[in-house]
């Protein structure tokens, strides 16, 4: 399974920007997909995951601003980010769950200027 996430970039404060990120590879279907982001000195956090259902879980930081959705037709999940914030300024990975197996994306880097 090979996940290629785009869509990183750079915003001001206030801005909004979309994450997106497609599965390939030879799988018979996704269970969990979802994003994650690590900011320089800190530990990978969890951002958003959304289940093959629809069901969604947010970290506090992100609630209210953040959207996340999939396309399972696509095996392509989705981040919308509103209200970006400077504190948001990360590398951000999609993942996606395969019976039981975690499979990473190689990361899209969010800079969010002040």
């Amino acid at each position: 399974v090979q996940l290629q996430a785009s869509g990183g970039g750079l915003v001001q404060a206030g801005g909004s920007l979309r994450l997106s990120c497609a599965a390939s590879g030879s799988f018979f279907r996704i269970d969990g997909m979802g994003w994650y982001r690590q900011a320089p000195g800190k530990q990978r956090e969890l951002v958003a995951t959304i289940t093959r259902g629809g069901n969604t879980n947010y970290a506090d930081a992100v609630k209210g601003r953040f959207t996340v959705s999939r396309d399972n037709a696509k095996n392509t999940v989705y981040l919308q980010m509103n209200s970006l914030k400077p504190e948001d300024t990360a590398v951000y990975y999609c993942n996606a769950v395969l019976g039981g197996t975690y499979y990473w994306g190689q990361g899209t880097q969010v800079t969010v200027s002040s």
